[in-house]
């Protein structure tokens, strides 16, 4: 099977490496994540699997969600992710998927998929680095303000702004990948990554970590 686990962020800290060397590094809590489903050329198309991590109160789930994971003999899950598979798994539903895997194939850079911190209705300096208008000089209360957003004309009956136009608004909360990110350490006993660098999203924030696609 593909490389692949979920997890969550649990958050940051460092360790000595040769030398001395501080070595920043991202703690991830990867699996175990139960396989819910196998797809297969023959039956959907492509090949792939469904894995679940961390279990879900049956009273927060529907009927369909029960029945789904009840066939993986477990219990419905919060975060439900698929992997895409190259070529035919001998993985079976109901499987489990843990961090021995990053060990056993000797992986040294990992690609993670993550959400990033939201950061709410921003204006325009804050989200595009706008330098903003003048501190004086005339300019009151337009001291953050974005300034002009479209040329005037009387064609439409108004002002036409460009698709495109950077402009305030909801800023983070957003897929994020960061790429080639050195896996430092396995704990087989916690479940545990050690990921040097940050990751994208805040602390208990849902992870996709799997093997680096441009890196071997």
């Amino acid at each position: 099977m593909k490389a692949a686990i979920l997890g969550t962020k649990v958050g940051m800290t460092r360790i000595f490496g040769e030398g001395g060397i501080t070595v920043p590094v991202t703690v991830i809590q990867a699996g175990p994540c139960r396989v819910l489903q196998v797809k297969t050329k023959e039956t959907d198309g492509y090949e792939a699997v469904q894995l679940g991590f961390a279990d879900k109160k049956k009273t927060r789930c529907t009927r369909p969600e029960i029945g789904h994971a009840k066939k993986a003999g477990g219990l419905p899950n919060k975060f439900v992710r698929e992997v895409r598979l190259s070529d035919p798994s001998d993985i079976k539903v109901g499987d489990e998927v843990k961090v021995d895997l990053f060990e056993e194939q000797q992986i040294k850079f990992v690609d993670i998929v993550g959400t990033t911190i939201g950061k709410g209705y921003q204006g325009v300096m804050k989200r595009w680095n706008f330098a903003g208008q003048e501190a004086s000089h005339g300019t009151e209360r337009k001291h953050r303000a974005p300034g002009s957003i479209g040329g005037g004309g009387s064609r439409g009956g108004g002002m036409a702004v460009k698709r495109g136009r950077k402009m305030s608004g909801h800023m983070g909360h957003e897929r994020c990948t960061v790429r080639n990110l050195v896996l430092v350490g396995v704990d087989k006993d916690r479940g545990l990554l050690l990921v040097k660098g940050a990751v994208p999203g805040p602390q208990g924030g849902f992870l996709i970590v799997s093997r680096a696609k441009t890196k071997a």
